[in-house]
């Protein structure tokens, strides 16, 4: 594994790292809560039972056993109640300041996004982020849910990127299992949808903000 302070390249998550979303995931998830009957939940309560693979994640939150037609109906409702709030949502705080700074090192960066590829790339572009990435990698499936790992391994053998100098910054357990996999190294942020508590049994550094992520690479 990478030592932070040797990283030539990030590979930034996108959904509660650099993507300020958490209302909007909430909001949708309880879209999902409503049809299954089960009460609304807030922020605390989701970090306290997400996890990947999404279909137990839900499975614990509703509270029984889901089938495949049951998960299907499940991604539809929380991917179009999210959609509906996206216009709501923002890039966090320090961004693109400190993507811009890190580049302007002579460093590089990707994105790599459990968001469906062909609705992240306009999103980043929309925001005036493309230009400071390498490359920008979503979900090519139809519906998500499953761990990151393999994924990461495409994502780097395509940049041709040596796993060694290469730190993961992300929000979720997910990111620091496919660092790990990979052989880079990882940050984890609290901005997004999983506790500090569980951030930290990963024994990943853990930052508040992208910039204190950063300057964990100094």
């Amino acid at each position: 594994m990478t030592t932070l302070a040797g990283a030539r390249h990030i590979v930034w998550d996108w959904n509660g790292t650099i993507f300020s979303d958490n209302h909007a995931v909430v909001s949708a998830v309880n879209e999902v809560c409503t049809a299954f009957d089960r009460e609304h939940i807030d922020l605390d309560e989701w970090r306290s039972v997400f996890s990947r693979p999404l279909l137990r994640c839900y499975e614990r939150l509703l509270r029984r056993s889901l089938s495949n037609e049951d998960w299907a109906r499940i991604d539809v409702l929380y991917h179009e109640a999210y959609r509906d709030l996206l216009h709501t949502c923002g890039l966090a705080d320090g961004v693109p300041k400190v993507l811009e700074e890190w580049r302007g090192n002579g460093r590089t960066q990707s994105l790599l996004s459990m968001w469906f590829h062909d609705e992240l790339v306009p999103m980043v572009a929309e925001f005036g982020l493309a230009e400071l990435f390498e490359r920008v990698d979503g979900l090519r499936a139809e519906i998500g849910g499953g761990p990151k790992a393999e994924h990461l391994e495409r994502h780097l053998a395509e940049l041709r990127a040596v796993p060694s100098e290469v730190v993961v910054i992300g929000d979720v357990v997910d990111d620091a299992d496919a660092a790990a996999h990979v052989g880079a190294g990882c940050v984890l942020v609290t901005t997004g949808v999983m506790s500090r508590g569980k951030l930290a049994e990963t024994g990943m550094p853990i930052a508040e903000s992208i910039e204190e992520a950063v300057s964990w690479l100094s």
